[in-house]
């Protein structure tokens, strides 16, 4: 893959000169919304939904910009079809201000080996809840806390558990988890609306599986009163939990695979 330049309001740029300005009031208070797409044969995958979660984090937060969702498009398809992106990983990074910056970058696909959808990976709970979970905005501090946390005792993510002792969401993921056959989650209005996120209870309900919006409690995880976990992202689609805190949870994950497999598999529909 060829990474050479960037966008910075939709002027091309060598991408060593895509920097933020230190002294930029914004940037210092993170004033700041992003989205993370997926480019699959030179094709950016889910482009317009990623675009209206962008602009909606950006009325949730009131950061005003004069970037139309037709641009943006253009300027991610600009840095495709310049540097001959087959697969990558793109980033729009909007900063607000008087003079709002919109950046877009690109960097190597993300992606992970098959062991972690046939073994599963571990994560811990961690308590925290974030600001405003509905924005995906670059207030991150909580987010690197605990995944930091996690990463120090072997594990890959880190569950966020709010007040309440609700598994909410991961620190980069959305989670669900099954109980008789049902798969459980959080409300919409109590975690980030991810595009994956989308697309697994679409998958759900295309393999019959009833969805129930109801974040599972962290002490019923960790006795094991639930069958099967999984974490969802751009990068991941769905992807099986193993262990959380210690608890095993062991495979085979069909059904959190047969899931993935279907989000996969509408990645390059238009």
């Amino acid at each position: 893959m060829i990474r050479e330049h960037a966008l910075r309001n939709g002027k091309i740029i060598p991408e060593e000169k895509a920097c933020l300005p230190i002294t930029n009031r914004e940037v210092q208070f993170g004033f700041s919304t992003y989205e993370s797409i997926r480019v699959i044969e030179a094709h950016p995958v889910h482009l317009e939904d990623h675009l209206i979660r962008l602009g909606n984090s950006c009325k949730g937060i009131g950061l005003e910009h004069p970037f139309t969702q037709q641009e943006l498009s253009s300027w991610v398809h600009e840095l495709i079809r310049v540097d001959m992106l087959e697969e990558a990983s793109v980033r729009i990074l909007l900063v607000g201000g008087k003079e709002p910056l919109c950046f877009i970058t690109a960097s190597p696909l993300l992606t992970y080996p098959d062991a972690y959808y046939t073994h599963g990976v571990g994560a811990i709970t961690y308590e925290g809840e974030r600001l405003m979970p509905s924005c995906k905005t670059g207030n991150l501090l909580l987010n690197y806390m605990a995944l930091e946390k996690a990463r120090g005792s072997g594990g890959f993510e880190a569950l966020l558990i709010d007040r309440k002792g609700q598994a909410l969401e991961g620190t980069r993921s959305n989670f669900f988890a099954f109980r008789d056959g049902r798969l459980y989650t959080a409300k919409d209005e109590d975690v980030l609306l991810g595009v994956t996120r989308e697309r697994v209870i679409q998958a759900a309900k295309v393999l019959g599986i009833e969805v129930v919006y109801q974040a599972p409690q962290a002490k019923d995880l960790q006795q094991g009163l639930y069958d099967e976990l999984f974490i969802s992202a751009t990068s991941m689609a769905a992807m099986p939990l193993s262990s959380l805190d210690g608890k095993a949870y062991k495979p085979p994950f069909d059904r959190t695979n047969a899931i993935s497999a279907l989000v996969r598999s509408w990645e390059l529909e238009t």
